[in-house]
């Protein structure tokens, strides 16, 4: 029973499932069938609404391409106006000279024709002429020649009394109108250089330029006249003999006399004593050491003078040589007148004239300060001091113009520029005015160099010194080439010859020092 009951149950569930899997296949057929149709529904949607959108699609893809046409339509059209506008404007310039040659063409023949005209007038006026010619020449040689026949002269005759006659009248009005000409212009040339003249001197200040060959250097008290003497007299022998001056030691109270033509030698004298006096050390080897400094101080105050004179005047680029001969004017004089302010005065002359004159002022001032260099020689020259000095000049790279009224102001040489005459005029007016020169003491001051160079022409002689208003010759001789009987004969024959060859007045004495010295050094 249990197994019918087994059998039974499995025989149900096999009945069962198979139930089951007949209905399980059909549920599954049925919704296969559902997807299947829905599948279709949705592509036929997809596929209408793909249709739909390809249309649309179409009909814009085809409306942008009607638009593109019509603009590059437009685009065209345009183009083809532009070259269209172009054509014609080229077609109407090509007519326009088409037009104007056609003028041309007509108005050169109308002035060929006016042209042919004129060439026919100017031939008949011309045939005109030539018969008029023709008839004037033969009434004209008819009258001639009756002319002649009437007067006895020949046509050529007549013409050249005619012309010696028209010449003689306008050769005499032609020199009375130069001689107008010519004394008015004198006449207004020298009331201008009148003018110019009296407006440059009074301009113009001009201080006392004079100076004396005496200087007096000033001491506190007689008793420093004792130290300054010396024992015998050998500081003053000592100074004298290195300074070439002559000190004169008298009653005069407070005071010294340093008498010498030379103001270099004096300056260094003065300042020597200066020294000497304020250092209290008064002997022979001291006050040539103070003399030998003192010089060298000179000739640095020399160049320190040149350089403010040029700074003064406003001169500028002068050669170093220049400005140290400059410096040296101020001890030396020009008939008794100091060279340097005269020098100064001529400058400030000329470039005042020449400023009147519309000339070039600066080389007016500069000619002006170097005109008189020629003076101031280191040593003794036989050239004119205007030719030295325009050597000196030439020399040192100075302006032609400079150079050319240097060597002109005494008319040695001939004036090339305006330049020349006024600095002539200006160191005229500058040595002429009252109290500027005086003649007596140049002529004194070159006696006295006269005589110091006849000493120093004699072999053995280191120095000379004239002094004592030139009554006396003080000459050193080098002890190594002159001794005591030579220097006696030495002073002889300088005396000889002082008074064969030299004009003095009075007497003058003749001294020859010779002086040994042994100097060793103690090391």
């Amino acid at each position: 029973m249990t197994i019918e009951i087994i059998i039974v149950g499995i025989v149900c569930l096999v009945v069962g499932a198979v139930i089951g899997m007949v209905f399980s296949k059909s549920s599954l057929n049925s919704k296969a069938n559902f997807i299947l149709e829905d599948a279709k529904k949705n592509a036929e949607n997809i596929l209408e609404k793909a249709t739909v959108q390809a249309e649309a699609t179409k009909k814009e893809k085809h409306l942008q391409a009607k638009e593109k046409f019509f603009e590059l339509k437009s685009q065209h059209d345009t183009d083809i106006q532009s070259r269209e506008r172009k054509m014609q404007e080229v077609e109407k310039r090509i007519k326009d000279k088409e037009q104007k040659l056609n003028d041309d063409l007509s108005k050169t023949g109308k002035l060929e024709k006016d042209l042919d005209r004129q060439i026919a007038d100017y031939s008949r006026k011309n045939d005109i002429i030539e018969k008029k010619q023709a008839e004037l020449d033969i009434a004209t040689a008819q009258k001639v020649e009756m002319l002649e026949k009437i007067s006895a002269y020949s046509a050529e005759e007549a013409k050249l009394e005619l012309v010696e006659s028209l010449k003689a009248e306008a050769k005499t009005r032609a020199q009375a109108h130069v001689q107008s000409i010519m004394e008015e212009a004198q006449m207004n040339a020298k009331n201008e250089a009148k003018k110019i003249v009296i407006q440059t001197i009074q301009r113009i200040g001009t201080e006392q330029a004079v100076e004396n060959s005496v200087s007096v250097f000033n001491i506190e008290s007689d008793e420093v006249k004792g130290r300054i003497i010396g024992r015998e007299g050998r500081n003053i022998r000592a100074l004298e003999a290195a300074t070439g001056v002559e000190i004169i030691v008298d009653d005069t109270p407070e005071a010294i006399l340093l008498s010498c033509f030379d103001p270099v030698r004096r300056e260094i004298a003065r300042l020597s004593l200066h020294r000497l006096v304020t250092d209290g050390r008064i002997h022979p080897a001291r006050i040539e050491e103070v003399v030998e400094k003192t010089r060298k101080q000179i000739e640095d105050e020399i160049i320190e003078v040149g350089k403010r004179t040029i700074i003064d005047l406003g001169i500028h680029g002068l050669h170093p040589e220049l400005v140290k001969i400059v410096g040296r004017m101020k001890y030396r004089s020009s008939y008794g007148q100091n060279l340097l302010q005269h020098s100064r005065e001529v400058a400030n002359i000329a470039a005042t004239m020449a400023a009147e004159l519309g000339l070039n002022v600066k080389l007016a001032k500069r000619a002006g300060l170097l005109h008189d260099i020629g003076k101031v020689p280191e040593q003794e020259s036989e050239l004119p001091h205007a030719l030295l000095g325009m050597q000196w000049a030439e020399k040192y790279g100075e302006n032609p113009e400079v150079i050319n009224a240097i060597g002109a102001h005494h008319d040695e040489i001939e004036m090339t520029s305006l330049l020349s005459p006024i600095i002539q005029v200006a160191d005229g007016i500058s040595g002429a005015r009252p109290g500027a020169r005086r003649q007596v003491l140049e002529s004194y001051i070159q006696r006295l160099k006269d005589l110091e160079a006849t000493a120093l022409g004699f072999d053995g002689v280191s120095s000379a010194y004239a002094i004592q208003a030139g009554r006396e010759l003080r000459v050193m001789v080098e002890s190594g080439k002159v001794n005591d009987e030579q220097s006696a004969q030495l002073s002889y024959d300088i005396s000889e010859k002082i008074q064969n060859e030299l004009t003095y007045p009075g007497q003058v004495k003749i001294t020859v020092i010779r002086e040994t010295r042994s100097v060793n050094i103690a090391r």
